[in-house]
């Protein structure tokens, strides 16, 4: 620990720290552009300069080392005047729209504007040339928003690990976007929206279905229905300023009657569907190779992120087979609203439309896959994200405050805490361990504080093994075995996992991989901006939902129960294959 002084204050931190983490350990607030939690800081927008004594210059709080006795000033004239011209340059190039701009309410370089008093632009400077990509079912980029802050390229290189944008040209002439001036649908784009997600401003958005669902829902030909994910519970209370991780899931389903679904649903009753195949799957595969003798893809990698699946499509095309062949839940749950459910209410399914509330853009573009149409109709018509909801239920003016908590409807609302959990890191992985363990030994899984503690957290990647032991009879091949899982979220974390195995170095029986940082809590359609502190505040918000059920097995909810023996019949059975499955083929990464 080394002292400095900031402002007159004498601080304490750890050798090593920057200059702004030591300010913000003392709760001294330098505005930032660029700045990224958690990465290599890029001292590219200089807002966050500050004066420090025997220094010449100004230096980048963010990438400026502390050093003992150093005495730093954050509110200098010098460092006022200078970031006030910093703000007044990028405003002379932002060519904004700011008063129709989608994001005028959630700007940081507005907010930053108006935090440094500029009420007016000195330099009046030309502007960027104004091109709009729209090229991708799951976002689109104004070139004129953009303010070259460079976020958008480190979450896609360093945490992502996907590089589809690159700083092209020069000085004023710089362009942040695709190789060669390219649309993002003409490279390897995951769709993921953590470039939406970090964006200042307004340059990378997703792409809206407001419009769209709107019209549906004033169709009266229509049967409108939608789903809600795991995640928007825990988040859609920020879209109307509550704090982070407040649980709103009672309020979100009357919103949504109020705005007029024909029926509100839970995107959890898919999940439990979800670990009733893809756990039978796993115990299929390794019956195979354990009592058979014979090979089977393993380990078994999840399915549910589709950010993920287009990764390994175009990165990994060696492990598809390995991927189970289960729809996401997004997917699972169209397909029986088209099917299933259509049938229960006499419904035709040409007339169901099917709206899914997503805390990720990269559903979006799952939804249009021309594989995803197992009813005859594409299972999933349109997506929001949360902010998207967010926003429809201002502009309905519904009074969310004072909405009185609801239940969602059924067959196709009931779900168990196992569902709840899919939102957070770990989660698939635990719902499915629940179900898989009480199948092979007829006991509960033995669980601390009620959860699986190794892959809980925000570690990029975990681990975590299962001795079976005392299994009934019909599994006996499995007695004695050490189930060997692993955990990884963001995609930079499920390529070094990946790496380990493919090599040799790590031996796994099942992996579960969530493209987002968190999993779903952080998805690139929730509410900006997620910090480590708010996707720990989600994820906490989540756990409360699935430990306050007194249903937290996926195979003891009853609604599944009756979907197997009215319909589907058996996990794996022909027709819960030509619902719920599916297939993925290698991709170009060109």
């Amino acid at each position: 620990m080394i002292d400095i002084q900031i402002d007159q204050s004498t601080v304490q931190v750890p050798e090593g720290s920057t200059i702004l983490e030591a300010a913000r350990a003392a709760q001294i607030d330098i505005p930032t552009l660029c700045y990224l939690e958690g990465m290599a800081p890029l001292g590219a927008c200089r807002m966050c300069v500050v004066e420090v004594e025997g220094a010449k210059n100004l230096v980048a709080s963010c990438s400026t080392p502390v050093r003992e006795g150093m005495k730093v000033r954050t509110n200098s004239a010098r460092v006022r005047n200078a970031r006030k011209m910093v703000i007044e340059l990028l405003l002379s190039e932002h060519d904004g729209d700011c008063q129709i701009c989608e994001r005028g309410e959630d700007c940081e370089l507005q907010e930053t504007a108006n935090r440094l008093g500029v009420r007016g632009i000195t330099y009046d400077g030309e502007k960027p040339r104004r091109y709009l990509d729209e090229s991708t079912p799951a976002l689109q980029r104004d070139t004129a928003k953009c303010i070259k802050c460079r976020r958008c390229m480190e979450v896609c290189k360093s945490v992502q690990n996907v590089g589809a944008l690159a700083a092209q040209y020069r000085g004023y002439a710089t362009v942040i976007g695709p190789a060669f001036a390219q649309n993002l649908a003409d490279v390897v784009c995951v769709q993921c929206g953590q470039c939406a997600a970090v964006c200042p401003v307004g340059a990378i958005t997703e792409r809206s279905h407001i419009p769209q669902v709107w019209e549906a829902l004033e169709d009266p030909e229509k049967h409108v229905v939608v789903q809600t994910a795991p995640a928007i519970r825990a988040a859609l209370g920020e879209t109307q300023g509550y704090e982070p991780g407040t649980l709103v899931t009672g309020q979100m389903v009357t919103a949504l009657r109020k705005l007029g679904f024909d029926g509100v649903f839970d995107t959890n009753f898919a999940a439990d569907l979800t670990i009733m195949e893809e756990g039978t799957e796993l115990l299929t595969r390794l019956k195979t190779v354990l009592e058979q003798n014979k090979e089977a893809p393993l380990p078994q990698y999840t399915s549910c992120s589709p950010g993920w699946i287009k990764f390994a499509e175009h990165f990994y095309p060696r492990i598809l087979p390995n991927i189970s062949t289960c729809k996401s839940p997004q997917q699972m749950f169209g397909a029986m609203a088209k099917s299933y459910y259509a049938e229960q209410r006499g419904i035709d399914p040409a007339k169901i439309v099917v709206v899914s509330v997503m805390p990720c853009t990269a559903k979006k573009f799952e939804a249009q896959r021309p594989e995803m149409n197992s009813s005859g109709f594409s299972d999933v018509d349109f997506v929001l994200t949360t902010r998207e909801l967010g926003q429809m239920i201002k502009e309905a003016g519904i009074d969310f405050d004072r909405l009185a908590p609801d239940g969602m409807d059924s067959p196709l609302g009931l779900s168990s805490g196992a569902a709840d959990i899919f939102a957070n890191t770990g989660g698939v992985m635990e719902a499915a361990a629940r179900t898989v363990y009480e199948i092979v030994t007829g006991r509960e899984l033995p669980m601390e504080n009620l959860h699986i503690s190794p892959i809980m957290g925000l570690d990029g990647l975990k681990e975590a093994s299962l001795k079976i032991e005392n299994t009934l009879p019909e599994w006996s091949f499995l007695e004695g075995v050490e189930l060997k899982t692993a955990v990884a979220h963001g995609l930079g974390n499920a390529s070094k996992l990946i790496e380990r195995v493919v090599s040799g170095e790590a031996e796994y029986h099942f992996i579960e991989v969530m493209t987002c940082p968190g999993g779903c809590i952080g998805g690139g359609g929730q509410p900006r901006f997620t910090t480590d502190e708010i996707r720990k505040r989600r994820i906490q918000a989540i756990y409360a939902e699935d430990e306050g059920k007194a249903l937290r097995k996926s195979h003891e909810n009853p609604a599944i129960k009756e979907i197997y023996e009215k319909y589907l019949g058996t996990p794996l059975g022909e027709r819960s294959h030509h619902y719920l499955h599916t297939k993925y083929q290698p991709r170009t990464r060109v």
